[in-house]
Parts: C-alpha cells; structure tokens; sequence
C-alpha cells in the first residue's frame, strides 16, 4: 500500500448498498476507490457537479443497469464513500434529484460529526 494512501471511510448505508451490487461492479468501484484513496482519478469517476469541490460519483454500466457510488476526496483526513445506488432512470445521464439531495443531505451530517 501507497504510505499517501487516505482511509476510506463509508457511510453505513452507503455501504449496504454497495455490498448487494454485483461483484463485477463491487470490483471495478473498489478498484476506482484504491485509486482516488492513493490521490489519483480513475477514468469512470467524474466530479458530481454542485455539490461542492472534492465530490465524484464513479459510474459503472453492468448488463442493462447504471451503478453509482458517490465520494467525497477528502474530509477528516479520509476519503469518504457517502452514497451508493442504482440509477433506475431511463431518462437522460443526470444524477436524480431525489439521489442529489439524499448525497447533500449526507454530505452535510458528516461534515458536520468530523468537523473538530
């Protein structure tokens, strides 16, 4: 392990989930989350736009469905995995509004219990 790698800390929700994805895609964000903890971006992350700077989501396209993991870079010295989903929306590529506003929500809370 990378000595610059950050600890991953997870929502408990958002890890729930995360562990009922499938394991094709449990691997790929895994792999994308080893990569944005050692400080780098992997090529299916993207930053979630308004939301605030240092907030990606990780897209994963597996068989018919759209699998997202929202993350936040760095908070409390730790990269954060603050949301996990299956986008069930047929219309467009935008993030639902109802998965936006669960992440601020989340985002919120957990700057508010790291924050010394």
């Amino acid at each position: 392990m990378n000595h610059d790698t950050r600890p991953v800390g997870w929502v408990k929700a958002a890890r729930k989930t995360f562990e009922s994805f499938p394991a094709t895609v449990r691997d790929r964000v895994g792999t994308a989350l080893t990569i944005a903890a050692e400080g780098g971006r992997a090529d299916i992350a993207k930053p979630l736009k308004g939301l605030g700077a240092g907030v990606m989501q990780i897209a994963v396209r597996y068989r018919t469905d759209a699998w997202r993991v929202v993350y936040v870079t760095e908070l409390a010295g730790r990269l954060w995995v603050i949301h996990a989903f299956r986008k069930k929306s047929k219309t467009g590529i935008g993030t639902p509004k109802a998965e936006i506003d669960l992440v601020r929500g989340r985002l919120a809370r957990l700057r508010r219990e790291t924050m010394p």
